[in-house]
């Protein structure tokens, strides 16, 4: 049987995972989408909200279940798994820089790549 500390470090956890989300999704507003650039808007936003959910979900399980984040991704992988939390969010908070207004649908597809990628890139790290 789980002590109380175990049982309030997953609910804890459980709660920032829905805190970030909430975060997330509020700064991205999904829902208000660009009239000329109405699917790659989409496909960026939606693609980092679910890189966003793995990253948080497979951060929550290594760290309560698996015994750290070190164990899980020990070594260089240590390194692509901070690249892969840093890559995205840059993404996300330079899309409306002024220097690319007016290539912003490359730039969105570019950075929904990425996060498809980085989601992959992700699973495979966890469970291989």
């Amino acid at each position: 049987m789980a002590n109380f500390n175990e049982i309030l470090d997953s609910i804890l956890g459980v709660l920032f995972i829905i805190i970030v989300m909430s975060l997330a999704y509020a700064y991205l507003k999904p829902h208000r989408l660009h009239k000329r650039r109405l699917v790659s808007t989409i496909l960026l936003k939606a693609s980092y909200l679910v890189f966003l959910f793995f990253l948080l979900l497979f951060t929550y399980l290594s760290i309560f279940f698996k015994g750290g984040v070190n164990k899980i991704f020990p070594g260089i992988e240590s390194y692509l798994y901070t690249m892969l939390v840093i890559a995205p969010t840059i993404g996300i908070f330079v899309r409306k820089a002024k220097i690319f207004s007016e290539r912003r649908d490359s730039f969105n597809y570019f950075f929904s790549v990425v996060n498809i990628l980085s989601i992959m890139l992700l699973f495979f790290m966890f469970f291989v």
